[in-house]
């Protein structure tokens, strides 16, 4: 695949941030996984704008790519970019934080179309991405198995029993993007349990590594073109990110890793978002 040009760049500029809007909008009756969510949501946008064979017509495709999303928690995100992909309807996104929504806390494959596994508790995206790559192999298909991890959550034991199985079963279709924002729930990820120096563990491990600016749209969609990168061997994208990205007083701070934020707040969150959108397309040129 070729690079992006300046006009793609500017069109998933206005998807991400506009995600972003849809993202707060849902949250004016409460409280959500916001930073994460955040961090995460240009990765999503350069995937199922550029990236997934899928259809929102036929979500259960048989030849589709896959993607879960191990760190659960982030769904607001997931739940943005599937309405803007024409999943299901957008209004469905405002019945978020109420009695019997569809779109709840962590993500349900039961409640929407486009959602492949429930992810809730930490460290089964990856076991079970690694069930479905080898189950591409047995079928002889083709589609790839993409899975975003946070880097808190790969404190979970069961990421790296996954890995270790991935690189034994040379699962080339299976790839791996790390959300490293360097924060979770009640701190720095460095301090409360430090893995840090993934490119080293998951090279260890058996597979191909790569790490690059998970907010520049150009490197996202060159490091997801070129996977696999390397024959009989899972791909993993190191993506460092900023937690909230986009809003401005949130960024960084792990306090918003879940945001109980009050309604009135929400109109002037979503202004300095949509003035980052402004800023980041005028610098694009």
């Amino acid at each position: 695949m070729g690079k992006l040009n300046n006009k793609e760049i500017k069109e998933l500029i206005e998807k991400s941030y506009n995600c972003r809007v849809n993202i707060l909008k849902m949250m004016k009756k409460g409280e959500g996984h916001i930073g994460g969510a955040f961090s995460a949501l240009d990765i999503m946008t350069v995937l199922y704008n550029k990236i997934l064979q899928h259809d929102p017509g036929r979500p259960k495709w048989d030849d589709r790519d896959r993607f879960i999303l191990s760190a659960g928690h982030k769904c607001l995100a997931l739940y943005a970019v599937l309405a803007d992909q024409g999943y299901f309807n957008q209004d469905i996104l405002w019945t978020y934080n109420t009695l019997n929504t569809k779109v709840q806390m962590h993500p349900d494959e039961k409640m929407l179309p486009g959602i492949e596994f429930p992810t809730g508790s930490l460290g089964h995206g990856l076991p079970v991405a690694n069930g479905i790559a080898l189950s591409a192999r047995l079928d002889r298909k083709d589609y790839k198995v993409f899975v975003i991890l946070g880097d808190g959550e790969s404190a979970e034991g069961s990421i790296w029993e996954a890995a270790m199985s991935a690189a034994h079963h040379k699962l080339d279709n299976l790839v791996v993007i790390v959300d490293r924002n360097g924060l979770q729930v009640n701190g720095r990820t460095k301090d409360i349990m430090d893995s840090s120096a993934f490119e080293d563990k998951f090279a260890s491990f058996g597979w191909e590594v790569r790490t690059i600016n998970g907010h520049n749209f150009s490197e996202i969609y060159q490091a997801l073109s070129d996977v696999p990168f390397k024959e009989k061997k899972p791909s993993c994208i190191i993506a460092d990110t900023i937690k909230c990205k986009g809003l401005t007083f949130a960024e960084n701070k792990f306090e918003f890793h879940h945001w109980h934020c009050e309604p009135d707040k929400i109109d002037d969150a979503i202004d300095i978002v949509e003035a980052v959108k402004r800023k980041e397309l005028a610098q694009v040129g």
